[in-house]
């Protein structure tokens, strides 16, 4: 009894103060929640600049001011901005959008364009721009041929057809690499931390050189140059298609009919210039040009490029921005430190790393965009069984693109279920299917994937490019049982294996410009089969069966080439008579239909803009407009707990 009570009388002490120890751990908690500091919306909150100015890191200093050689950003961005052109592209919508003309009107083929041009436009010296001044420039454009930008894009144009070369001697191919990156230095997350002017820079990696040419190959590739440059001048006799009618009238004759003509030539390569060209010459940039866009240079220097509103431009009015600064950086990281000192406002056409993206994604100034190319795999038809199409199909459903871009490329692409990166709407997707496609193959005589041949995959040396390859392989071998052997070679070896056709499979990339569908299916898909191979394809895929069903009607194809592929193979200039004889891919749902390769994934862009920047509108054609920025200077920067 006594141990009773003693027992009773030590509970009755110890039971206050678990409770007071219980109550005091839960105040300790609660404060520490209280204390724990919130995580910033932004990854640099910075006051807007005291003046209407926009500074803007879009990569390193461009190369030159010519439209006609501008082929990507920083170019592309500072010639949108000094000059215009018939017409532009809304850099929200991609809708073709009046410029310097203000309408335009087809015959009922859709080969001949008239365009009006506005009588207010004026060049940044007070003349007036006109019809014959879009002559000039474009008569320039068929002089200066392959040395072009995208010059294929010209080739629907009568006059200005490109002489496509007869031989190529082995140099570095033109195919830009769309992969992700290699990992990023280890040292990043010290540009996370606030800004510290004494922090010294990392070491900056180099791209490797490009290989070495021997005399020989010199020698050929300058007479094959050589060749090529007599062949430029516009044959006697020939037409050019591009005529002033009178001072504000344009007319345009094209080769084969494109009812999107107006949105091929919003393209920075067909701003008319002032002059004949002659102040592009020389490797300086040359501040005193004379423009047509809504800014004009005012001045070129080490420190970057600044341009001020233009007052002759037309629409000067409704351009808020007075003063464009472009400040060219070195690599990321002096980017994202200039970016978070307040010393740029966008930072654009910038490699982030995967270390750096993963540590970017979650800011509200951080975005992430689908870029306007594609990464897929070219089937060789000529061999089988890939001549059959529900073969192609089986392969194609039977990858994991989600996973494929998650694990092997850190998120730092978007799959493809299509071929196109701009019609999002698409309603036929390459959906990962395993179960229809052992059915495909059974039907196509491989049932269980027996005695079906090891494949054989072509891909160019590049560590990302392994890596998927590699991925994909696994995937055909657990979903379907199929043997791959990946050869990797470098790239006149890839070239060569081209022309020989010694592969199965072939990794290709292409970069795509427009928004014109036809065009980008040329681009992937260039129209170079004979007569003999069209109507065996075509007798093939009458034999096959696919949910996939190639559309009745094909009456509103554009059917031209504009699109440009930074693959070595050209298009033929026969190309344009022949097409529906060459079977040329001209939409959308007809690659689906035919599946002459098998699209993998999308390249992403990525960019950090300031939240007091407005109307910076960032796209998957890579085409913001500087016209409708404005600077929101009652911005503030958001208080922890959502205040402001």
């Amino acid at each position: 009894m006594k141990n009773f009570k003693e027992k009773n009388y030590k509970l009755s002490i110890n039971y206050p103060l678990q409770l007071c120890l219980v109550i005091l751990v839960l105040l300790i908690t609660a404060c520490a929640e209280l204390e724990k500091p919130q995580p910033e919306p932004f990854y640099a909150e910075t006051a807007p600049p005291p003046k209407k100015e926009f500074r803007w890191n879009n990569g390193k200093m461009p190369k030159s001011f010519d439209p006609a050689l501008a082929a990507a950003p920083p170019e592309t961005d500072v010639v949108r901005a000094i000059y215009e052109g018939l017409t532009d592209t809304n850099p929200k919508t991609l809708e073709t959008i009046p410029a310097i003309a203000v309408d335009w009107a087809a015959s009922g083929d859709n080969k001949i364009w008239t365009f009006t041009l506005r009588r207010d436009a004026k060049w940044s010296n007070g003349e007036q721009v006109t019809a014959k001044d879009f002559v000039r420039s474009w008569k320039r454009l068929a002089k200066m041929g392959d040395k072009v930008s995208h010059y294929k894009l010209l080739n629907n144009i009568v006059g200005m057809q490109v002489a496509e070369k007869e031989e190529t001697p082995p140099q570095e191919s033109e195919e830009p690499d769309l992969s992700p990156k290699s990992p990023f230095n280890q040292d990043l997350p010290q540009i996370f931390k606030k800004p510290n002017p004494n922090t010294a820079q990392k070491t900056e990696i180099k791209p490797a050189l490009p290989p070495k040419q021997s005399e020989a190959d010199k020698k050929s590739e300058t007479e094959v140059k050589t060749k090529i440059t007599e062949k430029k001048e516009t044959k006697p006799g020939t037409k050019f298609g591009v005529e002033a009618i009178d001072n504000y009238t344009l007319k345009i004759s094209l080769v084969q009919p494109d009812k999107d003509f107006p949105a091929l030539v919003a393209h920075p390569i067909f701003r008319p210039i002032y002059g004949d060209g002659k102040e592009f010459e020389g490797d300086k940039l040359n501040a005193d040009i004379v423009t047509s866009g809504a800014f004009r240079v005012f001045s070129v220097g080490q420190d970057g490029i600044t341009l001020d509103r233009a007052e002759h431009y037309w629409n000067s009015g409704k351009i808020e921005l007075e003063r464009v600064r472009f400040v060219p950086t070195e690599n990321a990281e002096k980017a994202l430190d200039a970016y978070r000192k307040g010393e740029v406002d966008a930072i654009t056409n910038v490699d982030f790393e995967p270390l750096a993206l993963k540590l970017l994604t979650p800011y509200d100034d951080f975005e992430r965009t689908m870029h306007s190319a594609l990464n897929f795999y070219e089937f060789n038809r000529e061999n089988a069984p890939f001549d059959n199409r529900q073969v192609r199909e089986a392969l194609a459903i039977a990858i994991e693109r989600e996973r494929l871009s998650e694990d092997e490329m850190d998120g730092a692409s978007l799959p493809a279920l299509s071929f196109s990166p701009f019609d999002e709407e698409t309603k036929i997707k390459l959906r990962q299917d395993t179960e229809r496609a052992k059915n495909l193959l059974t039907e196509a005589g491989f049932p269980n994937s027996e005695n079906f041949p090891k494949i054989k995959l072509l891909i160019n040396r590049n560590n990302m490019q392994q890596r998927i390859a590699r991925s994909v392989a696994k995937m055909w071998k657990d979903n379907l049982n199929i043997e791959t052997e990946i050869t990797v070679k470098e790239t006149d070896e890839i070239e060569a294996a081209k022309k020989t056709g010694e592969f199965d499979m072939i990794r290709r990339g292409v970069v795509l410009p427009t928004t014109d569908e036809a065009a980008n299916m040329l681009a992937i898909f260039p129209s170079k089969e004979s007569a003999a191979e069209t109507k065996t394809a075509k007798k093939n895929k009458e034999n096959e069966t696919s949910k996939i069903e190639k559309p009745k009607n094909n009456e509103n194809v554009s059917e031209q080439i504009k699109g440009e592929t930074f693959d070595n193979e050209n298009l033929a200039l026969g190309t344009f008579e022949n097409m529906e004889e060459n079977g040329a891919i001209l939409t959308e749902d007809e690659a689906l239909a035919e599946l002459p390769a098998i699209p993998l994934y999308f390249p992403t862009s990525y960019s950090l803009v300031k939240p007091y920047i407005l109307g910076f509108e960032i796209n998957t054609l890579d085409a913001p407009s500087l016209k409708n920025v404005r600077i929101n200077y009652n911005w503030q920067p958001e208080k922890t707990g959502g205040e402001s």
